[in-house]
């Protein structure tokens, strides 16, 4: 038996629980996990008799935590799909309003600058704390997280969004090639 312990934030322990215990169910079900969940200290234990469920369960409770909905964390369940994980923290100094800068400048007016990784890369990207997590697919993480990199440094949303949509087309392109 293999045995893993993570530590909720606060505020994402109901959403790993779900309604009437609901996405906790799922995941055990799924991968043949036992999940117990100290609401109090946020503390998940996760035992399974695979390590490869194990860890696939620890990525889903971990995508959970960055703030994906359970939907979307569950994913992470089909061999194709990834998470990227990027720390805003190493990014900004001390004044608080920097971090709030590059997350705004990542999820954009209205939510377009998110909007248009989301669905140019075919990902899914959560902008919670001071972190920006991608769930998708190898290519689409790596393009999504580029354009994200983009966005810290300062480059303007129309040279990013001219970047995803060239990687697109590129992808495309390829695909065309290689089954033509």
């Amino acid at each position: 038996m293999y045995s893993q312990d993570i530590i909720l934030y606060e505020d994402r322990v109901g959403a790993l629980i779900g309604k009437n215990g609901k996405t906790k169910e799922r995941l055990e079900s799924a991968l043949k996990v036992k999940i117990s969940i100290d609401s109090e200290s946020g503390r998940v234990e996760v035992k399974a008799d695979d390590p490869e469920k194990l860890l696939r369960s620890l990525q889903v409770i971990r995508a959970i935590n960055l703030g994906f909905s359970p939907e979307r964390a569950l994913r992470l369940l089909l061999d194709d799909q990834t998470l990227h994980v990027i720390d805003l923290s190493s990014y900004v100094g001390k004044d608080p309003k920097d971090l709030r800068r590059i997350k705004g400048r990542i999820i954009g007016e209205r939510g377009r600058a998110r909007r248009v990784i989301e669905e140019t890369a075919k990902v899914y990207l959560s902008v919670y704390r001071h972190f920006v997590a991608i769930i998708g697919d190898f290519d689409g993480v790596l393009m999504a997280a580029e354009a994200v990199r983009r966005l810290i440094k300062g480059a303007p949303h129309k040279a990013v969004y001219n970047f995803l949509f060239t990687e697109r087309r590129k992808e495309k392109f390829r695909r065309m090639h290689l089954w033509g």
